[in-house]
């Protein structure tokens, strides 16, 4: 199969053979290469290593049996199906099939031999089957379990299953795991590459099904193993790439911006601010460029740690960006900074600048060349500040908050952009979803992380409560009594407009609910879809106390800082993540009153709700804690879930699993130093194989 990617027509040339239609299935699988075919693994697999007995046979087992077909007819009651007698000799099955073609007529006709596998079902009309798979008897029965595969449209099973079996016997499956790294296994059954990818294509009958769906048997070990040591090297060879780089050496002098923020500042740092603090300005004054992770609970004051950090940056003579997922945080952090930051940099001579898309072409030039000249020292906006006609004086440090929300490209595109200058920025990322201890181990391997793990004082605890939606009324008469004492209010919808797959209530209905019950009352509606200035116009209004009811989408998930508010509810609880609840309950709690978070639920009709729904809302009134929360959620969804793998398109592992995986994790990280460093060929073969020229997006 070629490894260049399809042309289309017009630029392919005239002696160029079209591409299959499996053949383009593969590609869209990404299988282009014969290791790729070999790494392609089975969903589950169908025993037709033998036949049983229809008389042998009980009710719900999936059996293949043969015999012959004694009697065919096309039923139109309940609706048109093909109904076929097959009797083996010991008793007889219906096979009932409600989407058929003329060719499987003919090869189920009378007289005619055949093997169904499916499963069997007992009743008063006897044995059937529904839709078994059919093929001629005779021949020899498989020695192998058959394989069947993730696939899409246009890719058969045994087009796919022939393609993996020659991907298996071209591909390079030689050692890459020196003996040294293999003897620090220990005592885990570890079987070679090939001998395990052969298994788990063709596992033999006798073989364990329970070890092949749990991942516990040896073969999947050596995969989840091989897979956790090449994420492991791509992010060690990430870390040691930088060490060669060069950064500006980022010190404040004594008495310096960052002393004269803490100054000006109306409230005391916690002692876990300051720590982190200092680990920052430590990175700041080497003179390697650092990337650092800095996490922290939902209010836990990240922004100042990274204005401080902004500070050290321009008493040092170089330039801060800072940049967000949404201009609704973005500008948070404006008003924020500007406020602390814009007298002390004004007797410099220096300025705040605001970059996002949305801008008049005006204020954008006027904006640009700020950046360009290092007029402005601290630049802040959306992904707006690392497009192509944004030029820095001196970028010293980057500041990213939330960058998990960011697409991997754009994660790229900033990487691509501090690398620009001859010295490369310091990285800070900042981080509302705290990340649990194994996949910081594994995903953040090439960052320092930093936990702010207290919360400042006043932050009042927030008391979370489960209510049915039939009790709304309840809700209504909660935020009567919030008004009246002066409050402000949160009501979170998911959607923000009619959907006949999903019987939600949407923004815009709930707006208008709620404008009718609470009269006199302004009522403010927020959502994705508004102008940038009609979204800063009702934040304003909210944030300034005017307006007791702010009606949302999950727009104002993170960064909104409104201390007077004090009740959130979040209608359809049950729709929204773990992590993403978690944010949002965050919005309340923020002043000296107490504060609750409503989670409005309804169960499907005349049913209960899902499993994994009841898991995230259980969670949510038994703690309060963003790292109990982050367990838990990882525990729910999986690691690719957790850090916005979907949204990259892929997952970023295929095979280990964190919590089950993590001896296997402490062996690879183990590993990737001693391979790397004693067997660097070893090494490079092992990450060829693994990530074939992907590692940039790993690192992303």
């Amino acid at each position: 199969m070629p490894d260049a990617p399809a042309r289309t027509r017009r630029d392919a040339p005239s002696d160029a053979k079209p591409l299959s239609a499996p053949q383009r299935a593969l590609r869209k699988l990404g299988l282009s290469r014969p290791i790729d075919l070999a790494l392609h693994l089975p969903l589950r697999y169908e025993d037709e290593t033998h036949l049983v007995r229809l008389a042998d046979a009980r009710d719900g087992d999936t059996v293949q049996v043969e015999g012959e077909v004694t009697h065919q007819e096309i039923a139109y009651r309940p609706r048109r199906q093909l109904l076929v007698s097959l009797n083996d000799g010991s008793d007889t099955c219906t096979l009932r099939f409600f989407n058929f073609y003329p060719s499987q007529q003919k090869q189920m006709a009378v007289g005619q031999r055949i093997r169904a596998r499916g499963e069997l079902r007992g009743g008063f009309a006897g044995l059937t089957m529904m839709h078994p798979t059919v093929r001629a008897a005779g021949g020899a029965l498989p020695q192998a379990l058959t394989p069947v595969y993730p696939t899409v449209a246009g890719l058969p099973q045994p087009y796919l299953r022939k393609a993996v079996l020659a991907g298996l016997a071209e591909a390079d499956l030689s050692e890459t795991l020196a003996p040294e790294v293999l003897d620090q296994m220990g005592d885990w059954p570890l079987w070679d590459l090939r001998r395990s990818l052969s298994f788990l294509h063709q596992p033999l009958p006798d073989a364990v099904l329970a070890e092949l769906e749990d991942r516990s048997h040896p073969a999947w070990l050596r995969l989840k193993a091989e897979e956790l040591l090449a994420q492991q090297l791509s992010q060690l060879q990430a870390r040691r790439a930088r060490e060669h780089l060069r950064a500006p050496v980022l010190r404040a002098a004594a008495g310096g911006l960052p002393e004269q923020l803490l100054a000006a500042l109306p409230f005391q740092l916690t002692a876990a601010q300051r720590r982190v603090a200092e680990e920052i300005a430590r990175d700041l004054a080497r003179e390697q460029p650092k990337h650092r992770l800095l996490q922290g609970d939902v209010g836990s004051g990240k922004t100042v740690v990274a204005a401080l950090a902004a500070c050290v940056a321009i008493e040092a003579g170089w330039q801060c960006a800072l940049m967000a997922p949404t201009e609704i945080l973005a500008q948070q952090h404006f008003a924020k900074l500007v406020g602390w930051l814009a007298p002390l940099l004004a007797a410099r001579g220096q300025r705040v600048a605001w970059l996002t898309g949305g801008q008049k072409k005006k204020e954008r030039a006027e904006m640009l060349a700020a950046v360009a000249s290092g007029e402005a020292a601290l630049v802040v906006g959306t992904h707006a500040v690392i497009q192509e006609q944004v030029r820095f004086a001196r970028l010293g440090l980057a500041v990213i908050d939330e960058q998990h929300r960011f697409g991997v490209q754009q994660r790229l595109d900033l990487r691509n952009k501090l690398s620009e200058s001859e010295q490369e920025p310091h990285l800070l990322m900042m981080s509302a979803t705290p990340i649990p201890r194994t996949l910081a181990m594994s995903y953040y391997a090439d960052l320092d992380v930093s936990t702010i793990d207290e919360l400042p004082p006043g932050r009042t605890p927030v008391v979370t409560r489960l209510v049915s939606g039939h009790r709304r009324a309840e809700v209504l008469e909660r935020i009567r009594a919030q008004i009246a004492q002066g409050r402000q209010v949160y009501w979170v919808c998911p959607l923000i407009e009619e959907s006949e797959a999903l019987d939600l209530r949407n923004a815009t209905e709930t707006h208008a609910e709620l404008s009718e019950a609470l009269p006199g009352q302004m009522i403010g509606l927020l959502h994705s879809r508004m102008p940038p200035a009609e979204k800063r116009a009702v934040m304003g209004l909210f944030t300034s106390g005017a307006m007791p009811v702010l009606v949302s989408t999950t727009v104002i998930e993170v960064g909104v800082d409104v201390p007077n508010a004090s009740l959130m509810v979040i209608e359809h609880a049950e729709r929204f993540g773990l992590s993403q609840l978690h944010q949002l309950r965050g919005r309340v709690g923020r002043g000296a009153a107490a504060s609750a978070c409503v989670l409005l639920y309804s169960a499907p009709e005349g049913g209960r709700l899902g499993e994994t729904a009841r898991e995230r809302l259980k969670a949510m009134a038994e703690t309060a804690d963003g790292f109990e929360i982050a367990r838990r959620d990882l525990e729910i969804r999986g690691p690719g879930e957790f850090l916005g793998a979907r949204q990259s398109g892929a997952a970023l592992l295929r095979f280990a699993d964190l919590q089950q995986d993590a001896p296997l994790l402490q062996w690879a990280r183990r590993a990737a130093p001693q391979l790397l460093d004693r067997h660097p060929e070893l090494a490079r073969r092992h990450l060829d194989r693994w990530l074939g020229g992907r590692e940039g997006y790993l690192r992303a």
